[in-house]
């Protein structure tokens, strides 16, 4: 492992700039969904695991729940993805949410019905 990376296994927690960072991916994606989450990840994945679980956690999560959405929306043709896409709509908040509290207690969260494109 590199000199600069900070492995948060051996400290027991990760320190009060990684877990801002962490928490910050998921708040910022409030405001613009890919762009600035991507770009905290890219910045901040080398130099904290904790920060490049979180990056890898959103991103899983963002692509899941957009194809999640794409199956809803094509099952808006016999009217339950209506329901699925409401649904999905506020899993994604409350998800949201509580992954940015969980970073910001130091703990590694899997976000529910995630899959893993990244690992």
């Amino acid at each position: 492992m590199a000199d600069d990376i900070i492995d948060y296994e051996e400290t027991g927690e990760p320190d009060g700039n990684e877990k801002f960072f962490a928490m910050l991916i998921y708040l910022i994606s409030f405001i613009t969904a890919f762009i600035g989450p991507l770009v905290i990840w890219l910045i901040k994945k080398d130099q904290s695991d904790f920060v490049d679980y979180h990056g890898k956690e959103y991103f899983n999560f963002l692509l899941s729940y957009v194809i999640y959405n794409i199956i809803s929306a094509i099952l808006m043709i016999v009217l339950i993805g209506f329901l699925g896409f409401f649904i999905l709509g506020i899993m994604m908040l409350v998800f949201t949410i509580v992954a940015a509290v969980k970073a910001w207690d130091g703990v590694e969260y899997r976000i529910p019905l995630t899959i893993k494109f990244f690992r």
